[in-house]
């Protein structure tokens, strides 16, 4: 397989076939993200991504999920999307979903119609990252879209038929919005109603924006405690009508999944057993990205 840089892919395709269809991210200014800084946006010449199809296609047989790499793959015009959807179906004809990157530019970019139109030709699931439902932090962290543009831009990829699994950042508000991020982000996160929630916790990357920031002391990391109930109140303000809440990524100090509505009230019980002290915290060095 012919890939650029480093590949990055969300931690429920670990088991995917990975086709790198763009380099680096169409957006790339989030002030947190240090996944694609240095690297330039560029969509591959379709001639290298068929071959890598073909190639997953004798080395890969039976994969039955393939992940488009990289950040905001769904950029790529309508047709040239289509082609590799076809191809794909017709290479590799046991992928069951196919999956894709996207932020509410790209989405907006593509027509309800095109977008049935890619679901038809195997495009199962959209990863979109929310981080938070707070206007004010959105700004901060230079995300490029309001909170109404997320829920428009999500419930048109779920009008379209697609799952869709949308991520937040726990701690990304710092301790003095912390809590209106919390209820914000459920109240988006509801009206949105996607099929899954990732909640990751906040770990500062070295040259990044926020990093800086931290270091300038204009930016405070919350407590481990204050993470938790960051958590525990956005999972009291989301309102799904089915779906699972994961907190379960390396980052979390407390490993959460959550059929929701039905396991709501179980999971702020264990929350609230946590932030009592009866159960113990992922220490700090066994924390990842």
């Amino acid at each position: 397989m012919n890939y650029q840089g480093t590949i990055y892919r969300p931690p429920s395709e670990a088991n995917s076939v990975l086709l790198q269809i763009t380099t680096g991210c169409s957006h790339n200014k989030c002030s947190f993200c240090g996944m694609y800084k240095g690297q330039r946006f560029t969509i591959k010449p379709e001639e290298l991504i068929l071959a890598d199809i073909d190639y997953a296609a004798d080395h890969f047989p039976y994969a039955q999920r393939l992940f488009l790499c990289d950040g905001d793959a769904l950029i790529l015009p309508q047709q040239q999307l289509l082609t590799i959807l076809k191809r794909i179906a017709i290479q590799l004809p046991q992928i069951t979903r196919v999956g894709i990157y996207a932020n509410t530019k790209s989405l907006r970019s593509k027509s309800i119609e095109e977008l049935l139109s890619l679901r038809q030709h195997g495009l199962g699931i959209v990863y979109m990252g929310l981080e938070s439902g707070d206007d004010v932090t959105l700004v901060g962290i230079n995300k490029g879209a309001t909170a109404d543009q997320m829920i428009e831009m999500g419930r048109k990829t779920k009008l379209a038929g697609m799952q869709l699994s949308v991520t937040v950042l726990l701690g990304i508000a710092g301790p003095e919005r912390s809590a209106i991020h919390a209820m914000e982000s459920g109240r988006v996160l509801t009206a949105i109603d996607p099929d899954y929630i990732g909640a990751l916790s906040l770990m500062l990357e070295s040259g990044t924006p926020l990093h800086a920031a931290y270091q300038a002391g204009k930016f405070a990391l919350p407590k481990p405690l204050a993470i938790l109930q960051e958590l525990r109140s956005m999972i009291a303000a989301t309102n799904l009508s089915q779906g699972l809440f994961h907190a379960n990524h390396a980052s979390n100090y407390l490993p959460i999944r959550a059929k929701l509505p039905e396991e709501k009230s179980a999971t702020l019980a264990l929350l609230d057993q946590a932030l009592a002290g009866k159960l113990a915290l992922k220490p700090e060095y066994l924390r990842a990205l």
